[in-house]
């Protein structure tokens, strides 16, 4: 078998493993829906029960959508970032993009005696958080654009943004220090991060913003593959590496920014997907890696999600908690198996 014949196979195979989980996930939940009723009403038919019906298109429909999204962003995020740093250990959340969402969600809620975040929440009602969100991770993100065009090394970019990182935590501490055990109670349900809050209006947007940070590395496609053997190899092949690095670091900020936005910061998917993706198609050509790490990172997701709902019970676990709990052990067995890392 040809190497091209065997990567359509493993493209496949993935995305029919994607449609199953993601028929299975939306039948999944406090109240069991036959496969047979979703089948018939995501063709254009009518659900044997209206329930049903407005449990399948208002909720579920919308959470499993968001599922893919998120997962394929965090995944393509974090393999941008390894390739960028030449660092396995990267992921989407080393600018610190996601601690900026957090600082701004967190001067929303804990910080709502001084800065009338209160007042705020009732204003913007659902839209909140994500506006909260997204105002911090975009004024994060200036400053590491900006640090990135004042720095020559690209180590030191990744380090920046582990220091903001950091700067971020140590607010919200503060914050948590003076703010009341209801105002922690909320941010930490904020910070387990979730699927299943987004309206299709919320989806709307949060898909827009999405589709511009998945055209956007179409773009950078022959940069990534050329940091892989280094700046001064990327520079022999013409390359503008301030150009491209600061292409890549804007499409990791827009997928990150919007995802931590809508979904709050999930973890380990953009860690250890794209280590998965490697491993399985045994490439290092992100024409190849890109589509692959998207399938695998919803397809993670979209497993983790059918866990969390604790299927016949209506209490739904933190997502947070079974990506990781689910993802660490097959990373470490993969990483064990085959007895070494890619970068």
């Amino acid at each position: 078998m040809n190497v091209s014949k065997t990567y359509t196979t493993h493209f496949t195979l993935l995305f029919v493993l994607l449609v199953i989980l993601f028929i299975t996930n939306i039948s999944l939940g406090s109240v069991s829906i036959p496969i047979k009723e979703i089948f018939n009403l995501l063709s254009g038919g009518v659900a044997s029960k209206s329930s049903w019906e407005t449990i399948i298109i208002s909720y579920r429909l919308p959470k499993a959508i968001t599922a893919i999204l998120v997962g394929s962003g965090l995944s393509i995020s974090g393999l941008l970032m390894q390739t960028l740093f030449r660092n396995p250990l990267a992921g989407p959340f080393v600018l610190g993009i996601s601690s900026g969402a957090s600082l701004g969600v967190a001067l929303l809620i804990l910080g709502a005696s001084v800065f009338g975040g209160f007042f705020l929440t009732s204003m913007f009602s659902n839209w909140a958080l994500a506006i909260a969100a997204s105002i911090g991770s975009f004024f994060v993100l200036s400053a590491v654009i900006i640090a990135a065009n004042r720095v020559r090394n690209t180590m030191s970019i990744l380090i920046i943004g582990l220091m903001f990182g950091s700067l971020t935590s140590a607010v919200i501490s503060v914050l948590a220090f003076f703010s009341q055990a209801e105002q922690i109670q909320q941010y930490l349900f904020w910070s387990f991060g979730s699927l299943g809050n987004l309206t299709w209006e919320e989806l709307s947007i949060f898909g827009l913003i999405y589709l511009v940070g998945i055209l956007g590395t179409f773009s950078v496609i022959k940069p990534l593959n050329s940091f892989l053997l280094g700046e001064n190899y990327a520079q022999s092949l013409g390359i503008n590496i301030k150009r491209s690095r600061n292409i890549i670091l804007l499409i990791t900020s827009i997928l990150t920014g919007v995802i931590t936005a809508f979904s709050g910061p999930i973890a380990f998917v953009g860690l250890a997907v794209p280590h998965i993706a490697k491993m399985l198609f045994s490439t290092s050509n992100h024409k190849i890696l890109l589509p692959s790490a998207a399938l695998i990172g919803a397809i993670v997701l979209l497993i983790c999600d059918c866990i969390a709902q604790l299927p016949t019970s209506e209490y739904t676990l933190p997502i947070n908690a079974i990506t990781s709990l689910f993802g660490a052990p097959i990373v470490i067995w993969l990483l064990v198996r085959k007895k070494k890392i890619y970068v």
